[in-house]
């Protein structure tokens, strides 16, 4: 009888060992931060050869484009349609991220990250997002453009854009 209760024992805590182990288990952040940079930098590379498919092919159906403009929120077809001029002149816009920063939820399913992205028109951007593991592999679910503007710079930049922003600013009013 103390045979089968102490084994009863064991059994219950190594399952509790085992089951926690798996809790604690954390993605290879190491291995995904590569696959993620990669993903990345072929999405700006699909945009740069015009590729439409591979370009609006790494973002998810519902996913959310936030372009330079305070008026470019764009819904993935909405930002397709827009952009389909672009694409269709065989080249759309060149980015190449020279920093990358990337961070993972505890799963390490989600994933958000910052770039500096040098641009041929605009100079240094920053994009961020936020992508996630599906089981088709890293799909972008939301993506913000920005210029940059150096601090020194930046009342000279406010002051140009005072006209705009009255307007949208009216628009949002109404």
């Amino acid at each position: 009888m103390k045979n089968i209760y102490l084994s009863a024992v064991v059994g219950m805590l190594m399952l509790g060992a085992l089951t926690g182990c798996q809790s604690t288990v954390k993605p290879d952040t190491e291995v995904a931060a590569t696959q993620i940079n990669q993903f990345m930098d072929q999405w700006h590379r699909a945009a740069a050869k015009a590729d439409a498919d591979g370009y609006f092919g790494a973002m998810n159906k519902e996913s959310i484009f936030i372009g330079t403009d305070a008026l470019e929120n764009w819904r993935k077809d909405a930002f397709f349609d827009w952009s389909k001029k672009y694409f269709e002149r065989g080249k759309a816009w060149d980015f190449t991220a020279i920093d990358r920063n990337i961070y993972f939820s505890e799963d390490g399913k989600i994933a958000w990250f910052d770039e500096l992205l040098d641009t041929p028109n605009l100079g240094i951007c920053r994009g961020s997002g936020v992508i996630r593991m599906t089981d088709k592999g890293w799909k972008i679910e939301h993506y913000v453009l920005s210029v940059t503007s150096p601090n020194e710079t930046v009342d000279k930049v406010t002051e140009l854009n005072k006209p705009f922003e009255a307007s949208i600013k009216a628009k949002f009013k109404n």
